[in-house]
């Protein structure tokens, strides 16, 4: 105290308020700082308690942090028709102490996953971005100031939902590109079209999926729902892969379902099988397909974890949660039935998006991968999900596959 006396820091009626030529300010993400206007220096600790503070919470409703020509931060109170540079968060302003990070639910959304988080440093692609737990999962990202790519088959559609989130926030950065999984052309032209823009990329959401289909090949000659649900990712993951590696450190979230549990891919040697990933029509049944193709997701997730986190790119897979309400069973109408049955007791898309939303941004998930999560929960997969020579086979086989193809196109 002789010391704060000596330097007249101590002549206040407050062990928060400033001496004399101080003045509190905060960083574009909150953090505060002090500046002295009599040495003209700044520093984190407070002049007379020593203590690091930042900002709670978001700005209040209404506020809005802009930078003004001479680059310096500023707030917009719109409703009041008002700016100022100082943040008013700083009226609630705590300690800086060490906080065990949140738990969530299945209750939680995703845009409270997301609350007091700025995004926009980051670029985000999501495929099937336009409707359902993509949509919600790309409007989280994009009303937080991501830069968010929208990867659809259908343009007209995806079009319509960057429109929505534009209506919803006029400076939402999300933009929507041509991206049809069932064509591996349709995903390599994606890819070059992608970085051409000479963007980073810091998270892939691989959400696109389709359930309850009538058999079908796709143009490659593959049965339709393992490669939308599958190959068609694999492809995309290794044509941008060295975007991610360079954007390092880098996330991929690969949506699957609780569904893998209830299948299996092997033959009788223990070799993952194509004839049951891509069965002839007399042998298909559009459950088991999905369930085999959501199984190839959390296999796919690990290994590519496991080649992929030496360069700082992570992997993981979610189930978005049990009975989201989507119009992913469309293709079948008693599922369809059922679903409306049981909607009032579904979840919301925006709780269906959560854990998709956790596993791209949790600060407590940097660097970790190769995990499998429910209801923003770690959780096991099944027994053959944990298996490594069955991830390695798969990832053989679909290279193969992706290359056999490469190689037809290139002989036309």
């Amino acid at each position: 105290m002789a010391a704060l006396k000596y330097a007249g820091m101590d002549d206040t009626d407050s062990e928060d308020e400033l001496p004399p030529g101080w003045e509190e300010r905060s960083t574009k993400d909150g953090w505060v700082y002090y500046a002295n206007h009599d040495e003209m220096k700044t520093q984190w600790e407070h002049p007379k308690t020593g203590k690091k503070k930042r900002c709670a919470g978001d700005l209040p409703y209404g506020w809005e942090q802009e930078t003004d020509e001479k680059g310096q931060i500023i707030y917009v109170d719109h409703i009041n028709k008002r700016t100022t540079y100082f943040d008013p968060r700083q009226a609630f302003t705590v300690e800086d102490v060490v906080v065990k990070p949140k738990r969530y639910d299945g209750n939680t959304a995703a845009l409270e996953i997301l609350q007091g988080r700025d995004l926009s440093d980051r670029v985000v692609v999501i495929t099937g971005g336009n409707a359902g737990i993509g949509f919600e999962t790309a409007r989280s990202f994009a009303l937080h100031g991501a830069h968010v790519i929208l990867a659809c088959r259908n343009l007209s559609r995806a079009t319509k939902a960057v429109s929505l989130i534009q209506q919803e926030w006029h400076k939402a950065r999300v933009e929507a590109m041509m991206c049809d999984l069932a064509s591996l052309r349709s995903v390599r032209e994606f890819a070059d079209a992608f970085k051409a823009k000479k963007l980073p990329l810091h998270i892939l959401v691989c959400n696109a999926a389709v359930c309850t289909q009538p058999w079908s090949l796709t143009e490659d000659g593959l049965e339709s729902t393992f490669q939308i649900c599958h190959l068609g990712h694999f492809l995309l993951v290794q044509c941008l892969q060295d975007v991610l590696r360079h954007s390092a450190p880098a996330r991929v979230v690969i949506v699957s379902s609780e569904s893998h549990r209830f299948t299996d891919l092997l033959d009788s040697c223990g070799k993952v099988d194509l004839t049951l990933l891509s069965p002839p029509k007399k042998e298909y049944w559009s459950m088991l397909a999905y369930n085999r193709a959501k199984l190839c997701n959390i296999l796919f997730s690990t290994e590519l974890h496991r080649r992929l986190s030496p360069h700082g790119v992570t992997s993981n897979a979610v189930h978005p949660g049990n009975m989201v309400y989507t119009s992913i069973h469309r293709s079948w109408w008693l599922m369809t039935f059922l679903f409306t049955l049981a909607r009032p007791f579904t979840k919301s898309m925006q709780q269906g998006a959560a854990t998709t939303v956790y596993c791209a941004v949790a600060p407590e998930l940097e660097g970790l991968g190769g995990m499998y999560f429910n209801n923003c929960f770690r959780c096991l997969p099944s027994i053959q999900a944990q298996d490594h020579s069955s991830a390695v086979s798969l990832w053989e086989l679909s290279e193969r596959l992706v290359a056999e193809r490469s190689a037809g196109i290139q002989a036309l």
